[in-house]
């Protein structure tokens, strides 16, 4: 039995392995026999959080610092951490290592994907680079500073997310509407090339060069041009012949066409070469068929492969056509209709691994957004992958938000240095749409407005290339291919219109109150009024003119803020990704006739009613179907059509008036003892055909835990920080959610897992909101089986019985490079609350509970027949 439960769990661990799903690595995909190798380099480093004399220095005694991984953050927060709550100020990380013998003869560089604020990086003990600036890459040449495979290393890094006003953001955080959340907060790779390679785009700093860039052009059904555009340096001490050898696969990996051009190359010499593909029948992109072809980059010296890397790529064209709208791949394109999107996450601040960045655009897509716009700098480079592979379109902002730096030059220099590598960084991605290289609600001068709309043209030379700012900005509606504003401002201009941020009523600006943003906890009237409130500003989005071309809603989830002491609650989802109303409708504004390949798509249809003794009389319906038809209490069918008006939202919700009445729907669980037929059954029709059915009953009464694992199918990654949300849920017997529940629960884990946060910070025990609790899970190094066992924190005879969960995490992909493992919290250090073991079996619990429901009903109130 033992042999087989082994075999079965390690066939579990490789399918497993196999989906784990592929991200790109300091600005590539890997292929085998590339040429280069990437490492996996965010664990074993050691962490302070506060200034250290000597930190950076090779002798420096840092044995008692807490052994951590990244994406790390610097301080657990709570879920609701705004208003400076956030730790700002110095943290250390230091990293001892070994560069492997086998690396003998490579270029070796550390890429940093960011670092929160400003930083110092510190080579044993030597000063070897200072960044400014919170959201782009930089690099750390090993080899080019003396270090030698087999060497022991130390990598000291200094990070600093204080205000300052010499980078942007620039704003004082006590004045910001996000959160500068310290740390190393994304990952660190180390990558090994041949002295003959292909250059960095950032490193290599060249107007539109450097490192690989990819553009389609002349595209259509039957036709598409693709230029490669590659780097190739020759950083050895000879003169090399080489082959440049650019292979289009499809997006399975198998080879389309290959072309290869000679290079020669003097030492110290880089060359770019331009390569074009002619394609017929391309497979276009779209954000309903988001094809992705493959193209593989490889320098080769004879037979061998010096250097390779692959790139993803949508043959797609957009087109901002002004008072005609928007065209993609030539034709006119739907209302543009999505979400605005910052990066923190409960507890962890910014510190967000791949897979949940991953999962953020999947589950915006599976709510039938088919745009994001960056919140507001660059984010991860994973999220930009998961844009091309799920179809979401994303616009690209530099970091800044209201603050323009007057007396300090070295300001408005750096933000030409982000725009640029922002554009480098991303610029072969299918997923973006425009490029925002303005600071958001700044009043900048005009001249920084010319001079960042030119270096986006200049970087991004070719057809597609967009830069968007708000309409009455300096400069931007005389020159700018696309414009921020609103529906009012259509025939105001030449562009087309898109609304950056719609859904905001407040009251005044001090206040903040209004009646889009409602916190999940706050239960099932706030969250429909939310929902409704954004249905009605996502009707406006829609006019009869072609220039408005759509919106994205301020925001997708709950957030952090700088200067308000509550977070942002109108996100359609909270801050650890659990749904609110409104997120069903955003769901059911996707055509029931839309059929995605990567996302839910399909009929659709929610009850927005919980069935309590406090809801509302009318019963909210949202749905993507023509017409629905509502059972009530298994005996009256009300019929609706969904009112759909021209020009207006494609789907509004269905409103029933005065359906539900609690003390009328009493007679039946009273007076009749027919509590089973107490529910709603909302029945989708097309045509005239139920094409979907959804049933909502009322929670009877609280008796057990239910838990469920987030991850949107994604495998949990044994690398010491991938984490996932498990969801425990409070249910009556037939497993319907008790909203009304108020429980906390307590969580332990077993395996190869651990809990983030703790009860300093309300992360364990978790108060139960809107009928669950949430809890992050975050994996060891060892792949293997987790369990999650989840109790209320006072147990007793008839609270909710416990639960389990039991799920596997798999083997990184990736080579790492780490000398010290971090440490794992024992989940059994502290025990809270009180554990209850029964004596009693359930049947004796059922009669026990009928005597007492019985005796109750002889001197409750006595109903004539």
């Amino acid at each position: 039995m033992k042999k087989t439960t082994f075999l079965l769990l390690s066939l579990f661990l490789i399918l497993a392995a196999q989906a784990q799903r592929p991200f790109s690595t300091a600005g590539f995909f890997e292929w085998k026999n590339q040429g280069r190798e990437v490492f996996d380099f965010n664990i074993g480093w050691r962490f302070h959080k506060g200034d250290v004399d000597g930190a950076e220095t090779v002798a420096f005694d840092d044995s008692k610092w807490d052994v951590v991984a990244t994406p790390h953050t610097v301080e657990l927060e709570p879920s609701e951490a705004s208003g400076g709550r956030n730790y700002q100020g110095i943290a250390w990380y230091r990293k001892h290592f070994t560069v492997n013998k086998d690396l003998a003869g490579k270029k070796v560089y550390l890429h940093f994907e960011a670092v929160m604020g400003k930083s110092k990086v510190y080579l044993n003990g030597k000063l070897v680079k200072e960044h400014f600036g919170g959201y782009l890459p930089f690099n750390i040449n090993l080899t080019d500073l003396g270090v030698k495979p087999g060497e022991k290393v130390l990598v000291a890094v200094i990070t600093d997310n204080s205000d300052d006003k010499t980078y942007a953001p620039g704003k004082k955080q006590s004045q910001l509407d996000f959160t500068y959340h310290g740390g190393m907060y994304r990952d660190v790779w180390m990558v090994a090339v041949s002295p003959v390679h292909i250059s960095d785009a950032n490193e290599a700093s060249k107007v539109a060069g450097g490192g690989v860039f990819i553009h389609s052009d002349n595209i259509s059904e039957k036709h598409a041009d693709v230029f490669a555009q590659t780097e190739i340096i020759n950083e050895s001490a000879k003169a090399v012949n080489l082959k440049l050898e650019t292979t289009l696969c499809d997006d399975k990996g198998n080879p389309l066409k290959t072309l290869v051009t000679a290079v020669k190359l003097l030492p110290g010499q880089a060359q770019s070469v331009k390569q074009q593909y002619s394609v017929k029948n391309p497979k276009l992109w779209t954000p309903d068929s988001p094809y992705l072809y493959q193209v593989k980059s490889r320098v080769l010296s004879g037979n061998q492969s010096l250097d390779g890397v692959m790139s993803r790529i949508g043959i797609r064209s957009i087109e901002f056509r002004g008072k005609e709208g928007f065209y993609l791949n030539g034709k006119p394109y739907i209302q543009l209709l999505g979400t605005n999107r910052h990066q923190d996450f409960a507890y962890v601040g910014n510190a967000v691994p791949n897979n949940m960045h991953w999962r953020d655009v999947k589950k915006l897509r599976d709510a039938g957004c088919r745009i994001i716009r960056s919140a507001h700098y660059p984010q991860d480079p994973s999220f930009l992958d998961a844009c091309d592979e799920l179809g979401m379109f994303l616009t690209v902002a530099t970091p800044g938000w209201q603050y323009w730096n007057k007396k300090d030059s070295i300001f408005e220099q750096r933000v030409y240095d982000d725009v640029r590598n922002m554009i480098r960084r991303d610029r072969n991605h299918a997923c973006v749409i425009a490029w925002e290289p303005v600071l958001n609600e700044t009043q900048f001068p005009l001249s920084f407005s010319n001079n960042v709309l030119k270096i986006t043209h200049d970087e991004y030379p070719y057809n597609g290339c967009v830069a968007v700012a708000d309409i009455h900005s300096a400069g931007v509606a005389e020159n700018y291919d696309l414009v921020y504003g609103w529906p009012k401002d259509t025939g105001t201009v030449k562009q087309s219109i898109f609304t950056r941020e719609f859904g905001e009523t407040v009251d005044d600006w001090y206040a903040h109150n209004n009646n889009n943003r409602a916190a999940r906890s706050w239960g099932e009237r706030p969250q429909i009024v939310q929902a409704l409130r954004l249905a009605q500003t996502y009707d406006e989005m829609y006019t009869a003119s072609r220039q408005f071309i759509g919106g994205a809603q301020w925001h997708a989830f709950d957030h952090q803020r700088g200067y308000y002491p509550d977070p942002y609650f109108g996100g359609m989802m909270d801050n650890f990704r659990q749904p609110k109303y409104a997120y069903y409708m955003f769901k059911s504004q996707q055509d029931a006739d839309v059929k995605l390949p990567v996302a839910e798509s399909g009929p659709m249809v929610y009850i927005a009613h919980e069935i309590t003794p406090f809801s509302d009389p009318d019963v909210v319906v949202f749905t993507n179907c023509d017409v629905v038809r509502l059972i009530v209490y298994e005996k009256d069918t009300l019929v609706m059509k969904a009112p759909k008006v021209t020009p207006g939202m494609p789907h509004p919700p269905v409103i029933f008036r005065n359906v539900f009445d609690f003390m009328k729907m009493r007679v039946l669980t009273y007076e009749q003892k027919k509590w089973q037929q107490v529910s709603f059954v909302a029945e989708g029709l097309i045509n005239g055909k139920v094409v979907c059915s959804t049933k909502k009953m009322p929670s009877r009464r609280s008796t057990k835990l239910r838990l469920t694992l987030d991850n949107d199918g994604q495998s949990l990654v044994a690398n010491g920080s991938d984490f996932a949300v498990v969801v425990a849920e409070v249910t009556d017997d037939e497993g319907n959610v008790r909203r009304l529940a108020k429980d906390q629960v307590y969580f332990t884990v077993e395996g190869e897992g651990e809990i983030i946060g703790d009860d300093r910070i309300g992360a364990n025990p978790r108060l139960v909101e809107f009928g669950s609790a949430p809890v992050l899970i975050r994996s060891t190094l060892k792949a293997g089986k987790i369990k999650v066992n989840a109790r209320v924190l006072f147990e007793g005879e008839h609270a909710p019985k416990a639960a389990t969960l039991e799920f596997v995490s798999v083997p990184t992909a990736l080579k790492a490079v780490y000398d010290e493992t971090p440490k794992t919290v024992s989940a059994k250090a502290k025990t809270f609350g009180k554990e209850h073991q029964s004596t009693r079996t359930d049947e004796e619990r059922k009669r026990e509970l009928q005597e007492v429901q019985d005796q109750q009903k002889d001197f409750g109130e006595k109903i004539k027949k």
